[in-house]
């Protein structure tokens, strides 16, 4: 398995690429040609899913509509994870030319940016870059005004489809697809949705070229990533980092000597277990079992002080809390599997009811609606496979 050397980057942060400068000169390159240096450069979703943002952008510019919309996703609500936040903090005019790049290319005029209920406390900064970006737009003959959008704290609604329900008013619940939100989006109109992140590397390679961007990482997986890194670890904080690395890598630069397990992907991602660091890296290439495991930026850090128990309790009140309930198997799997392991660790249910559980946790992933639902397997199976022992005792 191609794996990458923990090395740390500097295009998300840095002072040296001025935004207007970059967007500047990108709105004088044919659309076309900004579509395939995105698709050469191996650009995928940062928000987790890992979707082709070259060929999202592709597919809405395709459509045939007058009105057609750009959404960037600032609803971050995965545990663990906080670097969209401080994106926007730093960086936030860097988020606002992705967007307009996008508007450009697909040929919208309106923008949102859907900011976590939890952020407004960025709403005062916010406003303000608008009021020079919108400046921009006019110095640039580009007919494009983005608006801000609070959500109402719903963790679902980081799912796009969830997001633009409650844009247009309506609960915040997944929508069956296809359609999907570049042919059928918001308020019915072809739709852009791109993680905070990924707007961010979409001007940075325009600056850099498709090439650069894609000698960093490894193949499937190319270019950089933001990680927020937390628990038990000296260095928490917010690393820009090239993809590929191995958690065995990952470990030796920020745990604190005695790390027995990493949560990569917050509570929806997967436990890994100590005797697995040195296979596993992070990339694109498809799961546990695949060797590789796909992240929004989430990278929890447990050493042996910590009881595998608790961290997976609190993940199944988190999921049956921010459940929205629409479809049984996430509605009623959670709650049964939340009521299973406490069954268990009261001695109510021997050891093998967790076998029962684990059964239960691979079928929501298969009949779930939404990634909220299919990814609670995650966690749990990876958790409860790997650290049997400290469900019992």
């Amino acid at each position: 398995m191609t794996k990458q050397k923990l090395k740390r980057v500097d295009l998300i942060f840095s002072k040296e690429y001025s935004c207007d400068k970059i967007l500047a000169t990108s709105l004088k390159k044919p659309k076309e040609e900004i579509i395939q240096m995105l698709m050469d450069s191996g650009l995928k979703g940062r928000g987790g899913a890992g979707f082709p943002t070259g060929l999202k952008w592709k597919m809405a510019a395709a459509e045939k509509s007058k009105r057609k919309y750009v959404i960037c996703n600032a609803d971050e609500g995965e545990p663990g994870t906080f670097k969209d936040r401080e994106i926007l903090d730093q960086v936030a005019l860097k988020v606002l030319g992705g967007m307009a790049l996008c508007a450009y290319v697909i040929g919208a005029r309106e923008g949102f940016l859907y900011l976590r209920y939890e952020y407004r406390f960025l709403i005062p900064k916010l406003e303000k870059i608008l009021d020079t970006f919108h400046k921009w737009m006019e110095d640039y003959d580009l007919d494009f005004t983005v608006k801000l959008f609070i959500g109402g704290g719903a963790y679902i609604c980081g799912e796009e489809t969830s997001l633009i329900e409650s844009m247009e008013g309506k609960r915040g619940e997944p929508r069956n697809k296809p359609p999907y939100p570049t042919q059928e989006g918001y308020l019915g109109k072809p739709t852009v949705v791109n993680n905070v992140e990924t707007l961010v590397y979409t001007l940075m390679i325009m600056r850099i070229g498709a090439d650069e961007f894609k000698s960093m990482g490894i193949e499937g997986s190319s270019g950089s990533k933001v990680f927020s890194i937390s628990g038990d670890t000296p260095k928490a904080g917010i690393y820009e980092l090239e993809l590929g690395m191995t958690l065995d890598d990952f470990v030796k630069e920020f745990g604190d000597g005695d790390t027995k397990s990493v949560q990569v992907g917050g509570a929806s991602g997967f436990c890994v277990p100590r005797k697995r660091f040195k296979e596993i890296h992070i990339g694109y290439q498809g799961g546990l079992k695949g060797f590789s495991i796909p992240t929004g930026g989430s990278m929890m850090l447990f050493n042996s002080s910590r009881s595998m128990y608790n961290v997976l309790h609190n993940y199944l009140v988190f999921f049956e809390e921010e459940s929205c309930g629409q479809c049984t198997p996430c509605r009623v799997g959670c709650q049964q599997l939340l009521k299973g392991v406490e069954a268990v660790k009261r001695g109510e249910k021997n050891q093998k009811y967790l076998n029962d559980l684990l059964r239960l946790a691979e079928t929501m992933k298969i009949t779930a609606k939404c990634g909220l639902g299919q990814s609670v397997a995650n966690s749990f199976s990876s958790i409860v496979e790997n650290f049997r022992e400290e469900m019992i005792y």
